[in-house]
């Protein structure tokens, strides 16, 4: 019983600390640009950030369903997608190629020192994130076929709140 009491508070004092706000943090675009995600998040719309990697697998596919999904989406909500990726900067040109490849139209930033990844709190990917008002209102990690519906449900619900 003592254990049950311990873990438990431990447990509720560590999800006080979880993250609620965007950090302000500087992401690249490919062509070298810097980028403030917190400044393309600070508006009324609704953002999907997606954290990927060239090597993970669960995360090209779920990128490729949202994008696959994105138009029909779109009708229904007005959101934006930012696809980043955290390979670190040996493997930019293999991220480029594979993001042309695809034809994948999000959004595409780099977090190569997987900066935005740790102030996320994210030990894993694909972590999915939905963000409004720099507000964190969801938050995923991992990939499942058919995760991208339960994704587009919470896209709806909060587009009306």
């Amino acid at each position: 019983m003592r254990n049950f009491i311990f873990l438990s508070v431990f447990l509720l004092s560590f999800a006080g600390f979880s993250q609620k706000i965007l950090p302000d943090i500087n992401l690249k675009t490919f062509e070298g640009d810097k980028v403030n995600i917190a400044d393309l998040t600070s508006n009324d719309k609704i953002a999907i950030l997606s954290l990927w990697a060239t090597w993970c697998v669960p995360c090209i596919k779920e990128l490729d369903a949202i994008n696959e999904l994105y138009d029909q989406w779109k009708a229904e909500v007005d959101f934006e997608v930012y696809a980043i990726s955290v390979d670190d900067s040996r493997s930019i040109n293999r991220a480029k190629a594979l993001v042309n490849g695809k034809g994948w139209e999000h959004n595409i930033l780099l977090d190569t020192n997987q900066d935005l990844k740790r102030a996320l709190g994210a030990s894993a990917i694909p972590e999915t994130i939905i963000v409004k008002n720099n507000e964190i209102l969801y938050q995923h990690t991992g990939y499942r076929n058919g995760d991208e519906y339960e994704l587009f449900d919470k896209l709806k619900k909060l587009s009306k709140e």
